[in-house]
């Protein structure tokens, strides 16, 4: 067995192996032989997940799945194979669906535009990062959130509401911190934490990609 990483954590190890096999006899060899003082847990990847675009207005959580399968016979989908998670309107007043799946049935959707009523629609993967709306910093939302109140636009002490800032003037916080942390690998931020092109926000994207099962 090969250990290729043997990294400290809260309360634990991270222990990474060169398989999925030799991971499982570590935690098997583990619960044997230490189950009463330590707990070994395998990583999974999180199930892709999907988006559906501009579906129609009777397409719900409650029959999307049966209606792909019903008017989509050539893509052989089983049910059960996806589950889906919400519907949700752009400001465009488009509709869109969001669905986790497995990996063999993400391929198959990505492959094809799908047929619902009398649409076709277009699929993408749908990969999200969690900001706090009131630290603006990721993974975590603003319910669990210890630090202060950060502007999204300019990084300063207040709300995005009460912010008088200039696009001109807008910082990134979490690149800003980013800098602190890495002087020898300085990146922009002169952009607002809400920016998509935010590199900070494209290096979480990037992580939740790593982890899930495509």
């Amino acid at each position: 067995m090969g250990v290729n990483t043997l990294k400290s954590l809260s309360g634990g190890v991270l222990i990474v192996t060169n398989s999925i096999q030799e991971i499982e006899v570590l935690e098997k060899e583990i619960q044997s032989n230490c189950g009463e003082e330590l707990e070994a847990c395998i990583h999974r990847l999180r199930k892709p997940r999907i988006i559906i675009l501009n579906v129609p207005a009777d397409i719900n959580t409650s029959n999307i799945e049966d209606t792909i399968i019903r008017q989509n016979p050539n893509l052989n989908l089983k049910k059960g194979s996806m589950t889906a998670k919400f519907t949700y309107d752009t400001k465009r007043m488009n509709r869109n669906a969001v669905l986790e799946v497995g990996a063999d049935t993400r391929k198959t959707l990505l492959s094809s535009k799908i047929r619902l009523g009398w649409q076709v629609c277009r699929v993408d993967d749908y990969v999200t990062a969690t900001r706090c709306f009131k630290c603006s910093k990721f993974n975590h939302r603003t319910a669990e959130c210890r630090g202060e109140v950060t502007c999204p636009l300019c990084a300063g002490p207040h709300t995005i509401k009460e912010c008088k800032s200039d696009p001109t003037t807008h910082k990134c916080t979490n690149c800003a911190t980013y800098n602190k942390n890495n002087p020898t690998k300085v990146i922009s931020v002169d952009h607002s934490a809400l920016d998509r092109g935010c590199p900070s926000l494209q290096a979480v994207l990037e992580r939740n990609r790593l982890n899930t099962e495509y």
